[in-house]
């Protein structure tokens, strides 16, 4: 039975990416950007791209990546869920490079070079709600060109190439192509705003004869590291309210002294650790190939996604007045966890996802 416990290499490496999040990505400098046209913090994925090397962790050495696993990348998603970082590490370092691994062939490894180095921005192009197993083949392909339209694909804007699946296999379309359209949508996080893309004769290239396997192998790396994001955002949500609720006086007393305070506290305490033991044995499964990563990734999104938006929506009321003023970045965590909430499938989804892998049928 592997051991879930962080190795000294692991805390080490979220000591280096909090260190460089903690001088880069102060909640002061999200909120400001989140107002700008250009959400997308470009100097910090620099930072941690160029100067780390995070891109590049799920990528094999021959390739320029670091040869790392999962849990490595699941230390990393912690540590910006906790900053609500706005880069886009989970859709381009994660599932576009998941997607581009369960390819064979010189395209695929080209774009696997490009994206471990941290300067191309690769996104599969499927709705953000789109789950493992889901049919996702709403793109056209002839002769090369593709036609048709993807809505709500998540860091669209950000992206210089997108993996399009269809009927006929996966493609790789470079986002600056004549025929790609990439049109901005209203998103609930502006960390990681969603756009549609449309695409009217675009020349492409073939990555793979089958789009299934490598979207499926994506997305489902995608929702079992989605738990670490959604475990840092929870952690940060804990740490803050227990701090506010320490430092804030009524009656004379600290807040956190009330039993009910306490005991709202202590059950969203216990709630994140199991998140953490649920979030771990995904990773686990998924660096380990693991022929139950599958399971293991349905079940921590099942237990994450509404264990975050709790741990976020007691952070807010907990906050009082401060938490509900735009100053504050408590909203911005509420948001993140109400939109990972969705991603890459719904905990409702997942739980029917569970039911029918360990033959559990509903009555």
């Amino acid at each position: 039975m592997s051991d879930l416990l962080y190795s000294e290499e692991e805390e080490a490496l979220r000591s280096a990416v909090r260190d460089l999040l903690t001088d880069h990505c102060d909640a002061a400098a999200v909120l400001a950007r989140v107002e700008t046209a250009e959400p997308h913090d470009r100097e910090l994925w620099k930072a941690l791209t160029d100067g780390m090397g995070l891109a590049g962790l799920l990528v094999p050495e021959e390739l320029g990546g670091q040869g790392a696993t999962h849990r490595e990348a699941a230390v990393v998603l912690e540590e910006l869920g906790r900053a609500v970082a706005p880069v886009p590490y989970l859709t381009s370092a994660v599932v576009a490079t998941e997607a581009l691994l369960a390819c064979e062939g010189e395209a695929a490894r080209e774009l696997l070079v490009a994206l471990a180095s941290g300067r191309t921005v690769g996104v599969l192009a499927v709705p953000l709600s789109g789950a493992p197993g889901d049919d996702h083949a709403g793109v056209r392909e002839r002769d090369g060109v593709l036609h048709g339209r993807v809505t709500a694909v998540a860091d669209a804007a950000t992206a210089d190439v997108f993996l399009v699946p269809t009927a006929t296999g996966l493609f790789a379309v470079d986002a600056a192509r004549d025929g790609v359209t990439v049109e901005p949508a209203a998103s609930l996080d502006l960390t990681r705003p969603l756009a549609a893309v449309a695409f009217d004769g675009a020349h492409t290239r073939a990555l793979a004869p089958e789009a299934g396997p490598a979207v499926a192998r994506g997305l489902r790396a995608g929702a079992g590291l989605l738990a670490s994001e959604q475990l840092g955002v929870a952690e940060w949500c804990l740490t803050e309210t227990v701090g506010y609720v320490k430092e804030r006086h009524q009656f004379n007393r600290p807040v956190g002294s009330f039993q009910a305070l306490k005991h709202r506290l202590a059950q969203l305490w216990l709630e994140v650790v199991n998140t953490r033991a649920a979030a771990r044995n995904a990773a686990d499964a998924l660096a380990t190939g693991d022929v139950e990563s599958g399971l293991a990734a349905a079940l921590a999104q099942a237990y994450a996604a509404p264990a975050a938006v709790r741990a976020a929506e007691e952070a807010l009321q907990l906050h009082g007045g401060i938490g509900m003023t735009w100053e504050h970045p408590v909203h911005l965590y509420l948001k993140r966890a109400k939109a990972d909430a969705i991603a890459y499938g719904t905990a409702g989804r997942h739980r029917a996802a569970l039911a029918e892998l360990v033959d559990l049928q509903a009555p």
